[in-house]
């Protein structure tokens, strides 16, 4: 167990008192009287995470210790806190005066969620037939990735100079781009390796 593993248990663990502060927040809202301190506690154990997916790679690079456990932690810990800040903020009202601009549409989780869900069950696919899968991280899946973020933070923020409907729309159009390229790149692999073909005889 390492440093750098030890910082993404952490940040995992963080995931659920994040949720927890967020849904009392929004429970707060709905009584009338938004108690402010559970949505600056949700906003720092957010931001705290989110810091802290950058120094366990750090500290994996700069102290040598990269490891399995940390391949398979890291992304589970990335993508928790994404899908946990994105279903949250779709279940949970952050905005009495503008609704709007406190919650996420519906068919936003609903995206996300079945993208990775796609490039889960492909992934496994190719094990499967292939026994090996090649994953290339996509730019767009890298922006997409950004624009979640910047989604959830205009949320939590209540930022208001742009419609939050906006950013949703430009984060779940490089979110189904990205998935489509990946779904590409999975069937690329099938083909090179015959899967992809019909049999004969």
């Amino acid at each position: 167990m390492t440093t750098a593993n030890k910082i993404t248990l952490v940040r995992i663990l963080m995931i659920p008192a994040f949720v927890t502060m967020a849904i009392y927040y929004g429970e707060s809202i709905k009584r009338g009287d938004p108690l402010e301190w559970q949505r600056y506690a949700a906003i720092t154990i957010f931001i705290l995470a989110a810091v802290s997916d950058g120094l366990d790679g750090y500290v994996a690079r700069r102290y040598n210790q990269r490891s399995t456990l940390g391949v398979y932690l890291d992304p589970i810990a990335d993508k928790g806190l994404l899908l946990s800040g994105i279903i949250t903020l779709s279940i949970s009202n952050w905005s009495e005066s503008a609704p709007d601009y406190g919650r996420f549409p519906a068919w936003f989780p609903v995206l996300v969620i079945s993208r990775d869900a796609v490039i889960l069950v492909g992934t496994m696919i190719l094990y499967l037939l292939n026994g090996k899968v090649h994953v290339k991280p996509n730019w767009t899946g890298k922006v997409a990735t950004v624009l979640q973020m910047i989604a959830i933070g205009w949320v939590m923020l209540q930022l208001r100079f742009i419609p939050l409907l906006y950013v949703v729309l430009f984060a779940g159009v490089f979110t189904l781009i990205s998935g489509i390229v990946y779904v590409t790149d999975g069937v690329r692999q099938l083909q090179a390796e015959g899967h992809a073909h019909p049999q004969r005889g």
